[in-house]
């Protein structure tokens, strides 16, 4: 099944542009495009490859050129022969991984420089002192067990069906190489602060050297707290983002910071509400997914992500709920430009929970087997990778909430996981339990409701009340369908049908609950995806359901 950009994807070159708008330097090389691969049963280098794979693809996907399953057990390999650019010579050389789904070895020229396991978080090896004669032969080796192993999956299953999509594997973010000197700057930690009129700014250096920051035309060294004063505030409305660059050296990135707060506040009636930059805001959100039927986890281009954020936009959503998935850097990029809001899910883990972990319902979480996290070092390795997942997006200035569990997919101690993210991280609100098995804790009542109305009610502990996930209407576009399943949780024959359903869904029920004190709402969902039919796009991006603009007036009822 094709979008609209599958037949224009560069198989040499695809997604070329930098992958970290937040830390961006001149001396960079991108590694996508044709790589050799191959599918064995050994841990052992292959004696031969089998063919070529188009990276940042996933062989599951019919742009890597592959459309193979890794399956349990088995092994993925790449294998790339480079030569470094004679620009990089005397510097070191860095070799960067977006994510590697599920568990990465990777060797330059037969010498292993990094290890890593889990498939939604970057890593990254020094690889200087492997490289010989200017020449690199990366090797990667993958191991992927999906929802068997226990690791993060998100909505990946073996066997998927219903709510569950296509499992993919590998690499299937941008894989690129820079150039840096001795000392360098290895990572930015950027906090503004709205009310003081600061913005805070660090540096993780490499080396002996000092960093500096010049922001308006002044250089401070780092760590430093600078006064920004009267500068304008950042809004989905009012998207102002400020660039600098820092100093260490013989280095220099670039980035930007926006001036924006995020709290949860009482309004002149006491009603607990989302409040942005001092001010009740609601959060009117859609669901996102961030599945592509020529891609599934990897977008065929930048402009395709573009399309997405900027449709939601147009369908006048100031908000998206990315759903158990961490996207590449530039996704979130283009939310902190385009002005969109994010709720940014952790994706899930753990094994098959219990049926009774699955239902309606509230269940404390400290039942590990019952949500399938009986396992210690399971549990251990999503909380390395939330406290992880949380630093690697903290300068994002689109993202607003944490959401930490999910309707109890592989939910475990959900009290303490607020209390760590919110150690990390004091700048955003967060949920602890999206849907259900609220063990009372986080910034809000987070519920879901499908299949009945909605009746608002005030939470009895004082928090907000969003409604992160309603609606999934749905409607079947002929010739714009992924199989012959149809999931939806109601269905309309007739786009008129959906768009009066929409309707009357926001008015009837939406409407009064934002005036009675509902924070924030999510839509269920922004593209259909395989199955399920309730996108108001289709999976191939090519047709709109609802027009946007009539979509734009029908979710911002009594505005």
């Amino acid at each position: 099944m094709n979008t609209v950009w599958t037949e224009n994807v560069d198989l040499k070159n695809p997604l070329p542009e930098y992958p970290r708008p937040q830390l961006a330097r001149n001396g960079w090389l991108s590694l996508n495009g044709p790589w050799e691969y191959a599918i064995n049963n050994s841990n052992k280098f292959p004696k031969e490859f089998e063919g070529e794979i188009i990276v940042p693809f996933s062989p599951e996907t019919q742009l890597s050129g592959v459309n193979r399953t890794l399956k349990s057990g088995e092994y993925l390999w790449y294998r790339r022969e480079i030569a470094v650019p004679a620009e990089f010579s005397g510097k070191r050389i860095i070799l960067h991984f977006g994510a590697v789904d599920q568990i990465a070895d990777v060797w330059v020229n037969s010498v292993q420089v990094a290890s890593h396991v889990g498939g939604y978080l970057p890593f990254e090896a020094d690889v200087t002192e492997a490289i010989e004669d200017g020449i690199m032969t990366i090797t990667v080796r993958v191991s992927d067990d999906t929802d068997k192993g226990g690791h993060t999956h998100g909505k990946q299953k073996i066997n998927p069906g219903n709510i569950w999509y296509t499992a993919q594997s590998g690499i299937w973010q941008t894989v690129w190489i820079e150039a840096v000197p001795e000392s360098y700057i290895k990572s930015l930690r950027i906090t503004p602060d709205f009310d003081k009129q600061i913005v805070e700014i660090s540096a993780e250096v490499v080396g002996d050297q000092d960093a500096y920051a010049e922001v308006f035309g002044e250089s401070f060294l780092l760590p430093a707290e600078i006064s920004v004063e009267g500068v304008e505030a950042w809004t989905p409305e009012n998207p102002k983002l400020y660039g600098f660059r820092v100093l260490c050296g013989e280095d220099e990135v670039h980035s930007y910071f926006a001036m924006r707060k995020f709290s949860v506040e009482n309004d002149e009636n006491g009603t607990p509400r989302l409040f942005l930059n001092g001010k009740p805001y609601f959060h009117n959100g859609v669901l996102d997914q961030g599945y592509w039927p020529d891609g599934l986890y990897t977008a065929p281009s930048d402009e395709a992500m573009v399309y997405d954020i900027s449709m939601a936009k147009a369908m006048g959503f100031n908000m998206i709920r990315k759903h158990v998935k961490v996207e590449p850097l530039r996704w979130y990029y283009h939310c902190d430009r385009l002005g969109m809001l994010v709720w940014q899910d952790m994706p899930n883990g753990g094994a098959a929970a219990m049926a009774s972990a699955v239902a309606s319902g509230i269940m404390k979480d400290s039942a590990y087997m019952i949500f399938g996290r009986g396992n210690k070092e399971n549990r251990a390795e999503f909380t390395a990778e939330l406290a992880e997942m949380v630093n690697h997006l903290y300068n994002c200035p689109c993202i607003a909430m944490w959401v930490l569990f999910n309707e109890g997919w592989g939910q475990f101690d959900a009290a303490k996981m607020y209390d760590m993210v919110k150690s990390i991280d004091k700048t955003r609100t967060i949920d602890h339990a999206s849907g259900w098995h609220d063990q009372g804790a986080g910034d809000f009542k987070s519920e879901h409701v499908y299949r009945r109305a909605y009746n608002y009610k005030a939470d009895k502990k004082g928090r907000a009340v969003i409604l992160s996930e309603f609606g999934g209407y749905g409607h079947k576009v002929l010739s714009h369908v992924y199989s012959n399943k149809y999931i939806g949780y109601k269905k309309f024959e007739m786009p008129a049908q959906l768009e009066i359903g929409i309707e009357e869904l926001y008015q009837q029920q939406i409407g009064p609950a934002k005036m009675e004190g509902l924070a924030g709402c999510v839509y269920t969902q922004l593209s259909d995806v395989e199955d399920e039919l309730n996108g108001i796009m289709t999976y191939d991006r090519k047709v709109a359901k609802v027009a946007p603009e009539i979509m734009s007036r029908i979710i911002n009822v009594g505005d």
